[in-house]
């Protein structure tokens, strides 16, 4: 089955029996997950920074086209015109979710179920309805993270955006290898060599981008409480 790394990453992001959300990031992850798979498909480019003060910009590649309609409005935005990495995250993962939890559903590997809370508002949530395809992108992750084995560009790319997140040791089955050796791979691929400059200049914007979105979020909670 052919998925979206945004795909891929949103089920793992979501409880499988409950259909929530396990992380408050999930759509500036989304978000970075589509950016980088533009960058896998050479529809998107990295500028390179003029000052230590400016930040990643990122641009549409000149005559770009991608098939998948999601991915296809994610390009539509960034060819809008130059923006940040941090810009670019954030507009592309909003959205996102509704999007790619009803193509899984149409798929048959989500379930949706409407239901009430304190029997007043409304909610959606999207449970398990057939894990084998979440199965096979775990256990590829478990290979490359527990195992140590290279990963394809589409495993590197989940890894580096797990790593942001700060998730890898909890999506895994680490069969008894500590969490600290499981972070330790995951920031090992994402800042590794297997990907092409282009690709990994992508992968740094996109997850620097997300860290920073992640802290603001935090930080604005934390004051607000």
């Amino acid at each position: 089955m052919t998925t979206l790394i945004a795909e891929d990453l949103l089920l793992l992001l979501l409880d499988d029996r409950n259909g929530t959300a396990t992380s408050s990031h999930v759509d500036v992850a989304l978000g970075g997950a589509l950016l980088l798979e533009l960058a896998l498909a050479d529809a998107v480019h990295v500028r390179e920074r003029t000052s230590i003060w400016s930040g990643a910009k990122v641009a549409a590649t000149p005559g770009a086209a991608v098939g998948d309609p999601v991915l296809a409005e994610a390009l539509r935005r960034v060819a809008e015109r130059e923006r940040a990495a941090s810009d670019l995250v954030n507009r592309l993962g909003k959205g996102a979710r509704d999007a790619l939890t009803g193509r899984l559903a149409e798929r048959g590997i989500l379930r949706r179920e409407d239901d009430r809370v304190l029997g007043l508002f409304p909610r959606t949530r999207w449970p398990e309805a057939d894990g084998r395809h979440e199965d096979e992108v775990r256990a590829r992750l478990a290979a490359v993270l527990v195992q140590g084995l290279d990963p394809d560009p589409r495993t590197g790319a989940l890894v580096a955006l797990l790593h942001a997140l700060s998730l890898a040791p909890s999506i895994v089955d680490r069969g008894g290898v500590p969490a600290r050796d499981v972070r330790r791979r995951a920031k090992e691929v994402a800042e590794g060599a297997w990907a092409a400059k282009a690709v990994q200049d992508a992968i740094t914007a996109s997850t620097a981008a997300m860290t920073a979105a992640i802290t603001a979020t935090t930080v604005a909670t934390t004051a607000g409480s």
